[in-house]
């Protein structure tokens, strides 16, 4: 080590770095993004030092990410996969979306979201070109944290087919399936027709899956229906219900099941009224589930604005 005294100068450490970058970023003019720089670069440091990252590691790392870029289009986002595998979707889902007791919780977005859904009568039918999957109805009511009725709110649903894959996956991806958009009457009441939805892998052919397999992970998430719930005045709450009886609720690949959206799928064997009026000859399943909404903190938490956000989101596939 140079001494010093005699006027020589001391080999730069990594935490030399680290400060120097870290006063380099200190002026950053906007207040939260300042915030957010430090932190991050902090942070990424002290894990390179925790784990003593080899040169080849990080280049290795640099690859990866690469590959996902490549990877992302408008029918798949590889870089929303690695944020839910890891779990840091629910993270930030967890953190932005406080919900006071009562309220119907949120989860994952998904990447598999897109914008066009067609507007559904009471009782439409989603899954219209599904020829395999067990038609099934689900019902309930839209309604505020009293238990008032909220009408006209507007329930976005998505699922998978009973193949396990999304109409963006499908032979045919340009052509919107298993998608609708719905709205609640004057009692709240919402019905919606489809398939009882199934477990699936998400897509595991590229990066995510080398690092789920890697790690000992399976790719799996549980049965469920995708919803964004929003109503004028009314926080929107995106969601999913998921099936009481799936194989993966306690290990979902993305980590996103509360115990609040497990629902029942009841099985009947016979049609009831409504389904003989919707066409439905059994089996077939029914499921209900009630939305709470949380009464919007500003006026601008409106419908708009949870479409908007759709829009914003909607290149995620």
């Amino acid at each position: 080590m140079p001494d010093r005294q005699n006027g020589a100068r001391r080999n730069k450490t990594e935490n030399d770095i680290t400060a120097e970058v870290l006063a380099r970023f200190s002026g950053t003019p906007d207040p939260r993004l300042r915030d957010i720089m430090l932190s991050l670069i902090s942070h990424l440091h002290a894990f390179v030092k925790d784990v003593k990252l080899t040169e080849a590691e990080w280049f290795q790392a640099i690859e990866i990410l690469t590959e996902a870029g490549k990877m992302c289009s408008d029918k798949r986002q590889e870089f929303i996969l690695f944020s839910d595998t890891l779990g840091v979707s629910m993270v930030v889902d967890l953190l932005d979306h406080r919900k006071p007791d009562g309220a119907t919780e949120s989860t994952v977005f998904g990447p598999f979201h897109r914008l066009g859904a067609p507007d559904m009568p009471m009782g439409g039918n989603i899954a219209h070109r599904d020829r395999t999957g067990t038609p099934a109805l689900v019902r309930g009511r839209v309604l505020d944290l009293d238990g008032k009725p909220v009408a006209n709110a507007l329930l976005d649903v998505w699922q998978t087919q009973s193949n396990g894959l999304y109409d963006a996956q499908d032979a045919n991806p340009n052509e919107l399936h298993m998608r609708g958009k719905f709205r609640s009457d004057a009692e709240g009441r919402y019905l919606i027709r489809t398939v009882l939805p199934v477990n699936y892998p998400i897509p595991s052919d590229g990066p995510v899956g080398r690092m789920l397999k890697a790690t000992g992970r399976h790719p799996w998430r549980p049965a469920h229906i995708h919803f964004v719930v929003s109503a004028e005045g009314y926080e929107p709450v995106t969601t999913h219900i998921f099936d009481r009886t799936d194989e993966y609720l306690q290990s979902d690949a993305v980590f996103a099941v509360k115990d609040s959206l497990i629902c029942d799928f009841a099985k009947h064997e016979k049609p009831d009224a409504e389904a003989s009026r919707l066409g439905i000859a059994g089996p077939f399943y029914t499921a209900e589930f009630d939305f709470h909404l949380t009464p919007a903190t500003t006026a601008q938490t409106t419908v708009m604005d949870a479409q908007q956000r759709l829009a914003a989101l909607g290149a995620r596939g």
